[in-house]
């Protein structure tokens, strides 16, 4: 699957025209954060680990009671929709993707994305790719994020650089964006309404989607589900 969709990879992995043009899409995180990894381990060079630093606040109990019930190594282990991951794994040449609007008049969006240039001690500089300012270049330092919705019984401080590795992503944030080569791997069916079609969409001609589909043995199909709220029609 990943030779299909990133056909000559190891000659263009710092091809910005060719890397902004194609991704794979799948429907979970845990999925997402799997398979880039084993793409970020196929590239050459030094690989860099960055570490968020957790907190937890706005908890009912008292600052002894939230020490005890949640230590720094639980909120590490957190992996909550919307959030960079608590250990960013990063070489320089990774193509990765905003989470956060950080300065809109400049092209920092929310799913912006962009190509590590350099890895520095406190922060990466990066390449724009995408957009309006395709070819700036700007540091990115590790800020406050927060989630938007959790049930989480505290509120999830994790201070880190707001991105994440984006060769694979998933199909909710690829929405708005056009791309010329897109596989869609589906280990399992969609799970909610209208996400295999904003799937399918994604790619601008017939000819460039692939698609990938586990069976519950572990073999390939082409067959899966699809979700559809019949009360809309």
């Amino acid at each position: 699957m990943f030779s299909a969709i990133y056909p000559q990879f190891e000659s263009k992995f710092k091809d910005a025209g060719y890397l902004r043009e194609r991704a794979i899409l799948t429907p979970l995180n845990k999925t997402v954060t799997y398979m880039n990894a084993l793409i970020v381990d196929k590239l050459p060079g030094k690989l860099y680990s960055y570490f968020s630093v957790d907190s937890a606040e706005e908890f009912a109990g008292t600052d002894s009671d939230l020490s005890l019930s949640f230590p720094a190594e639980y909120l590490n282990s957190l992996h909550t929709p919307g959030l960079p991951l608590h250990e960013l794994k990063f070489k320089e040449g990774v193509i990765v993707m905003l989470m956060r609007n950080l300065n809109q008049t400049i092209g920092l969006c929310n799913g912006t994305r962009m190509i590590i240039t350099k890895c520095l001690k406190h922060c990466v500089e990066c390449k724009v790719i995408s957009g309006s300012y395709v070819g700036t270049r700007h540091y990115i330092p590790r800020i406050n994020c927060c989630p938007t919705d959790s049930k989480l019984p505290f509120k999830l401080i994790r201070k880190q650089m707001p991105l994440q590795v984006c060769y694979v992503i998933t199909i909710n944030k690829a929405q708005g964006q056009s791309l010329e080569s897109v596989g869609l791997y589906l280990p399992e069916p969609v799970f909610t309404h209208w996400q295999l079609y904003v799937a399918v969409s994604r790619v601008t001609s017939p000819a460039g989607l692939r698609i990938f589909i586990d069976d519950t043995e572990g073999g390939s199909t082409s067959v899966t589900d699809n979700v559809v709220f019949k009360e809309v029609f």
